[in-house]
């Protein structure tokens, strides 16, 4: 059983916009725990292979940007990692697994099965075959659950006692949040891409301009079931201003909260 030594916080992908890919890096008594995998080595080298509509919101594909070589940087190898926890399957957060063949790859059941389906036109847009790690070991998640931080529905990621996968249906159909049990930091909750900027859920201020706007227009163009959208922001408001569990709560392409965190780590 894993206990968490370390956390770091990684941009492994930045986009126009301001818009980055946080990946979270947890340092285990069992290896190396990763919570998404940013944009891979593979896509940087060939770009094409993203498709047209991955490239609409400029993707930077910067080799150094990549987990791998991020990880290489603190001393790691890509066998050191263990497991990647994934919050969803698009792109940018499932293409780097590719880098860590050793990795126990875990996710939502139904997160899964739609990305290895893709049974619609904006499901075959949205998920490329060759980021799924169909040739990966992978462990999903379904069925009743338990609840935890006032969520009805969790479960706890197989062999990691300090990892929680939480269902949070909107992004996309299998889309989760994951709690990180950081020791002294108490949980983590990394978001994923239920909210695009930490305003959305009260945790800092608005950004100025047009941009609160087009990122909550992006927010619902991606989203797979918008109605969602609300109900997780007001949860997860709840969850990050709660006085009695203290949670810190970021989500996935948030810079300024990125920033915040690696000063802190």
């Amino acid at each position: 059983m894993a206990g968490v030594r370390a956390v770091h916080h990684l941009n492994c992908g930045s986009f126009r916009f301001g818009l980055v890919t946080h990946v979270v890096v947890c340092e285990t008594d069992d290896g190396v725990v990763m919570v998404d995998a940013g944009i891979g080595s593979a896509d940087i080298e060939s770009p094409s292979a993203l498709g047209k509509a991955a490239l609409v919101l400029g993707p930077a594909l910067e080799r150094n940007e990549t987990a791998l070589m991020q990880l290489q940087g603190l001393g790691y190898s890509a066998s050191d990692v263990r497991h990647i926890i994934c919050t969803h399957l698009d792109y940018d957060h499932i293409s780097g697994a590719r880098d860590f063949p050793d990795a126990l790859v875990h996710v939502t059941a139904d997160e899964h099965a739609v990305a290895s389906t893709r049974p619609s036109f904006t499901a075959k847009l949205r998920y490329r075959k060759h980021h799924l790690p169909l040739d990966m070991r992978v462990k999903t998640y379904e069925g009743e659950g338990e609840p935890f931080l006032g969520f009805s529905v969790s479960y706890q990621v197989a062999g990691l006692n300090d990892f929680m996968l939480v269902p949070m249906r909107g992004h996309t159909l299998g889309h989760a949040g994951v709690a990180i049990r950081a020791g002294e930091r108490g949980w983590l909750f990394h978001a994923g891409d239920a909210f695009y900027h930490r305003s959305s859920i009260g945790a800092g201020p608005s950004p100025r301009g047009l941009r609160p706007r087009a990122l909550r227009v992006l927010e619902s163009m991606l989203a797979a079931d918008s109605k969602r959208i609300d109900i997780n922001h007001a949860r997860l408001y709840e969850l990050a201003h709660s006085q009695q569990i203290g949670v810190e709560v970021f989500c996935s392409h948030d810079r300024a909260a990125l920033r915040e965190l690696q000063t802190r780590q």
